[in-house]
């Protein structure tokens, strides 16, 4: 029996053959003007970083917000103290658009990451036309000349790749293909469970220069906390926020403001 992670990447892969090619012109208009790798600046700052979703569902949590209403997510999250965005996009396990991207972005000025199941560059390239400053990589997907070689592209655009890995093998790779940012998804992908001793494990492997992010299971101050002792920069946080009555509140407590 195929693993939920193997069922939305072959639905990946059945849309994407029959998507119109992406046009390279727009995702050229898209960056122009807008400032080089954003998104690295906006999480590798000194303080607590905190890189807030938007998300609609996930196949371990069902529905998390119905059609949510995007700009005003956005501005919670702002108002917060959020570093960054990160979008779900993915259209059928998760509900996600990416027409989510810029109008997050509009509504918040943040920096946005687009997180998806990128096995093409076509994914890539509609995702700067659409907005996005960073795309999340998935080593658990992809081999480590692919990640370099859609690190490379999105660098060509001024954006940032963000690697995100689960194990020591998918580390490996994520280091042999460059990657810069690297994230560790606390989530263990066959059971759902949550363990931020991943992210400390992990972390205590990864280059000195990678900037690192911890994603899933932060849901409190003193688990950023943890985290920030272990060495991360970034926290990538979703269904505990989305959650909340007030989410502005919620942020400024990861926040520490």
């Amino acid at each position: 029996m195929s693993t939920v992670l193997e069922q939305i990447v072959e639905r990946t892969r059945e849309r994407l053959r029959v998507e119109e090619k992406p046009d390279r012109r727009a995702a050229e208009a898209a960056v122009e003007g807008r400032t080089r790798f954003a998104f690295r600046n906006a999480i590798a700052r000194a303080g607590v970083n905190v890189i807030a979703e938007i998300k609609s569902a996930s196949p371990s949590a069902g529905t998390i917000v119905d059609a949510p209403d995007v700009e005003r997510i956005a501005g919670d999250y702002i108002r917060g103290g959020a570093a960054a965005m990160s979008v779900v996009t993915e259209p059928e396990f998760f509900r996600g658009s990416r027409d989510w991207l810029a109008r997050a972005k509009s509504a918040s000025g943040l920096p946005v990451i687009m997180k998806d199941f990128v096995v093409e560059p076509s994914q890539i390239l509609r995702g700067i036309a659409a907005g996005a400053d960073a795309i999340l990589l998935l080593a658990s997907i992809l081999d480590a000349k692919q990640i370099r070689d859609f690190i490379a592209l999105l660098e060509a655009y001024g954006c940032d790749a963000l690697v995100e890995v689960h194990d020591e093998r998918e580390l490996e790779r994520a280091v042999e293909g460059g990657a810069h940012l690297i994230g560790v998804n606390n989530r263990d992908l066959k059971d759902f469970r949550v363990d931020l001793g991943t992210s400390e494990r992990l972390g205590a492997l990864m280059p000195a220069e990678a900037i690192r992010v911890a994603e899933s299971g932060i849901r409190v101050r003193a688990d950023v906390e943890r985290l920030r002792d272990a060495g991360f920069h970034a926290f990538l946080v979703g269904e505990s926020l989305l959650r909340q009555q007030d989410r502005t509140r919620a942020v400024r407590e990861l926040v520490g403001a």
